[in-house]
């Protein structure tokens, strides 16, 4: 039965008693070797939450319950069972202001995020912050959207190449790693972008 055709809370009390069920130990451990904090981990693999996510179908208040839970891997359940349409600028940044890990960072912005509408301005929004795992969501979004945006041209990442310039001059490993990886997907979009990102590369590297 899908999330839409179920109470969310009816849905919510089952999603978190699949996921302890489905946590172990050595899932935690996992996670622990990249630098992903256990404490609200079950330790549930991502191709079991993808499965259980597959199960319930979306919900935007099955997503918002999700996330009020606090655990790692609703959170991350809560990116792929959230409705893009529904999500709002408030939202994002409310949920902006709960990041705490890589893990979550990248899943919302190349599942969720990438698909709003607020998507681009939230990017400039985030690229100001100073806190690490918020201002590397601004770079994992343009990160996600140069992967997945099918139809813009080069506009829109000439411009993020502006702001990444501008913004991402950050030696913490979570920000310049999301930075260096957005740049790698712009350049990859066409010759003329490909030129542009190597140059703020360079000029990054050098200042």
């Amino acid at each position: 039965m899908t999330a839409s055709r179920r109470d969310p809370a009816d849905a919510l009390a089952y999603a978190l008693a699949w996921l302890e069920k489905a946590g172990s130990k050595k899932g935690r451990d996992d996670i622990a070797r990249f630098g992903i904090p256990t404490e609200t981990a079950f330790g549930v693999p991502m191709n079991r939450i993808q499965a259980l996510a597959k199960e319930l179908g979306k919900g935007h208040e099955l997503a918002l319950a999700l996330w009020e839970t606090n655990r790692y891997e609703a959170r991350l359940l809560a990116a792929y069972v959230d409705e893009p349409e529904r999500v709002t600028a408030a939202q994002m940044d409310r949920w902006r202001r709960g990041f705490d890990n890589w893990g979550i960072v990248d899943t919302l912005c190349f599942v969720l995020f990438d698909r709003t509408r607020d998507a681009w301005k939230m990017v400039e929004k985030w690229a100001t912050l100073q806190d690490e795992f918020g201002k590397r969501a601004a770079y994992a979004l343009i990160w996600a959207l140069a992967l997945h945006d099918k139809v813009s041209g080069d506009a829109p990442f000439q411009k993020a190449l502006v702001l990444i310039e501008r913004t991402g001059r950050d030696p913490r490993h979570y920000v310049k790693k999301a930075v260096d990886m957005a740049l790698r997907a712009i350049a990859r979009r066409s010759p003329a972008l490909d030129k542009a990102a190597a140059a703020v590369k360079k000029r990054l590297s050098t200042k």
